[in-house]
C-alpha cells in the first residue's frame, strides 16, 4: 500500500510537471505567433508589385513622342504650358494622380499636382529607390531616365511614385527644363490580416510546429530529469517520516537535490535530531522521577510498617526519617508544578523595580551562618548599579538556590563568591565556588528535569529540579544562565544577565488560577 501511494506521488509529480512545462511551451509559442502576426500586419507592403504598374503606366505616357512633337526651337516656357494639360489628361483618362516637380538648387517644387494637394511652387522631398524597370528603360529617350520612390503629403499620408526625370540638356540636345520630373502615384499599400495569414500559414507556420514538436520532446526529458531530482529526495523524506512515526528516532535524510529540497531534507533532520532529543528527555524523565519517587516511598513505607510491627528500635528516629522523605516529596510536588507552570506561562510572575546589589547582599546574608557551619567562605561584592524590572521573590529564588548548591558542594575551607556588577547593558550575577565541580559530560545537562551530579542517594539529595526552575525564572525575565567548570574538584561557576533597566520587560505571564 505504501509503495503504491509513492508510486502514485511520483506519477502525479512527474505528471503535473510535464503538463507546467507543455503550458509554457504553447503559451510561449502563442505569444511569438501572435506577436508575429501583429507585426506583420502593420509592416508596408512591399514596394516592387507598386513600382511595377507604375512603370507600366509610364510607358503610357509616350514620353518619346511627347518630345518629337515638340519643335527644336520651341519656346520653354509654351513647353512649359503644355506639360500640365498633358499630365492632366492623362491622370483623368488612367485614373491615376500625377505630379510635375521641378529640382533647382537641390530643392524640389511642385509645379502641378493632379490631385491638388500639393500647392505651386510648394516643396516636396522626395525619397529615391534603386528599383529600375528594364522594359522602360527601352521605351525612354536619351536624355530621360526612370526614377522610384516615395514621399508624403501634407496631411500625412505615404505615396509610391514611379516617372521619369529629364536630365539637363546638352548643347543641340533637347529643349526642356532642366532637371523636370514627371510622376505617377498610388497610395502605399498595406498587408492585409488576410495576407498576413497567408503568409503566415505558409512560411511561418510550420517551423513553429516543427518548433513545438521538438519543445514537447525536450519538455518529457526535462520533466522526467527534474522530476527524478525533486521527487526521489522527496520520496526518501517520506519514507523517513513512515519510520519515525513507527518511533525509529534514529533515521537520517541524505541532503541532496535542489536547494529547496535540500532544505526540506535538512529541516527534516533538524527535526528528527529535536525529536530524538525530546524522547530521550522523556524516557530520561520518567527514569528520574520513577526512581526519586520511589526511593522516599520505599522509606517511608518500610519505616511506617516497623513502626506498626513494633519492630523500629528508635520510633522517633522512624518518625523522623518518614517526615523528611514526606517532606522530600512534598518539596518535589511543589517544584514540579512550579516548573510546568513556568514551562506553560501560567505561574505568577510580578513586575517591579529590583535593586539587585541589595538582593544579593540580602540572600548572602541569610546564607552566612550555612556556611560558617560548614567552614565555608562566603563572600559578596557589589557595586551600586540601576533597578531592574522584575519579579523580587523569584529572583531570591534563583540566588538562594545557587548559593546553597554552591555551600553544599563545597568541602571545609572551600569559598563561595557572589558578585553583582553592571555589565553589557544589563545586570550580571556570579556564583564561584572552589567546590568539587561539573565533568564536562554533565555540564550540558545540568538544566534538565531531575538530573543531578551527584548520583548518591539519599534522605540529603535534593529533588533535580532547582536548576530547571532557576532557568526557567532566569528566561523569562529576559535573560541568560551559563555554567562553567574544568572537572572534578575544579570549582564551579554560574552566570546570570538580565536586561538593563531602560530596555528590561519582564516576560508577560498570566495569573494563576
Amino acid at each position: 500500500m505504501k509503495n503504491r501511494l509513492q508510486t502514485r506521488f511520483l506519477f502525479s509529480l512527474r505528471l503535473r510537471l510535464l503538463a507546467s512545462y507543455l503550458m509554457l511551451l504553447l503559451v510561449a509559442l502563442s505569444v511569438i505567433a501572435g506577436a508575429l502576426i501583429l507585426l506583420i500586419a502593420n509592416r508596408p507592403a512591399p514596394p516592387e508589385q507598386t513600382y511595377e504598374r507604375l512603370a507600366a503606366l509610364t510607358q503610357g505616357l509616350n514620353i518619346r513622342e511627347f518630345i518629337v512633337d515638340m519643335a527644336s526651337d520651341a519656346n520653354l516656357a509654351f513647353i512649359q504650358d503644355e506639360i500640365p494639360e498633358f499630365l492632366d489628361t492623362f491622370s483623368d483618362s488612367r485614373n491615376v494622380r500625377t505630379l510635375q516637380i521641378q529640382v533647382s538648387q537641390g530643392k524640389a517644387t511642385v509645379a502641378y499636382d493632379s490631385a491638388n494637394i500639393f500647392q505651386a511652387e510648394q516643396e516636396i522631398q522626395l525619397f529615391v529607390d534603386s528599383y529600375r524597370d528594364e522594359r522602360l528603360d527601352n521605351v525612354l529617350p536619351r536624355g530621360v531616365d526612370q526614377i522610384y520612390g516615395g514621399f508624403v503629403d501634407p496631411d500625412g499620408d505615404e505615396w509610391l511614385y514611379g516617372g521619369v526625370v529629364f536630365v539637363p540638356r546638352r548643347p543641340g540636345g533637347l529643349r526642356m527644363p532642366e532637371n523636370n520630373i514627371w510622376i505617377l502615384t498610388e497610395p502605399r499599400p498595406k498587408v492585409s490580416l488576410q495576407e498576413t495569414l497567408a503568409d503566415f500559414s505558409s512560411a511561418l507556420g510550420p517551423p513553429l510546429l516543427q518548433a513545438g514538436l521538438v519543445g514537447i520532446i525536450f519538455a518529457v526529458i526535462l520533466a522526467a530529469l527534474i522530476s527524478r531530482t525533486i521527487a526521489k529526495p522527496l520520496q526518501r523524506v517520506a519514507h523517513a517520516a513512515t519510520d519515525v512515526a513507527k518511533g525509529d528516532y534514529g533515521v537520517h535524510v541524505p541532503v541532496s537535490g535542489p536547494p529547496e529540497v535540500r532544505q526540506v531534507a535538512e529541516s527534516f533532520n533538524q527535526m528528527t535530531a529535536e525529536v530524538r532529543a525530546a524522547h530521550q528527555a522523556q524516557r530520561d524523565f520518567l527514569g528520574n522521577v520513577s526512581h526519586d519517587l520511589k526511593t522516599p516511598l520505599t522509606s517511608i513505607q518500610g519505616y511506617s510498617q516497623a513502626i506498626i510491627d513494633g519492630a523500629a528500635k528508635d520510633p522517633k528516629n522512624a518518625a523522623q526519617i518518614i517526615y523528611e522523605e514526606a517532606g522530600r516529596l512534598n518539596r518535589m510536588v511543589v517544584e514540579l508544578t512550579d516548573l510546568v507552570r513556568l514551562e506553560a506561562g501560567r505561574l505568577s510572575m510580578k513586575s517591579e523595580a529590583i535593586d539587585m546589589a541589595q538582593l544579593t547582599d540580602a540572600v548572602v546574608q541569610s546564607l552566612t551562618v550555612v556556611a560558617e557551619k560548614q567552614g565555608i567562605t562566603l563572600e559578596s561584592h557589589t557595586q551600586a548599579m540601576p533597578h531592574i524590572a522584575g519579579d523580587g521573590d523569584r529572583l531570591a529564588q534563583v540566588l538562594t538556590n545557587l548559593v546553597s548548591n554552591a555551600i553544599k558542594f563545597t568541602p571545609e575551607g572551600g569559598k563561595v563568591q557572589v558578585v553583582a556588577q553592571f555589565k553589557n547593558q544589563g545586570v550580571n550575577l556570579t556564583v564561584r565556588d572552589t567546590g568539587m565541580g561539573i565533568p564536562p559530560d554533565d555540564l550540558p545537562r545540568v538544566f534538565e528535569r531531575f538530573y543531578q551530579v551527584d548520583k548518591a542517594r539519599g534522605p540529603s539529595r535534593g529533588t533535580g529540579l532547582g536548576l530547571a526552575i532557576t532557568q526557567e525564572i532566569i528566561e523569562a525575565h529576559g535573560g541568560t544562565i551559563n555554567v562553567y567548570s574544568e572537572g572534578r574538584n575544579r570549582g564551579t561557576t554560574f552566570r546570570i544577565w538580565l536586561p538593563s533597566p531602560q530596555m528590561s520587560t519582564i516576560i508577560s505571564r498570566p495569573s494563576d488560577l
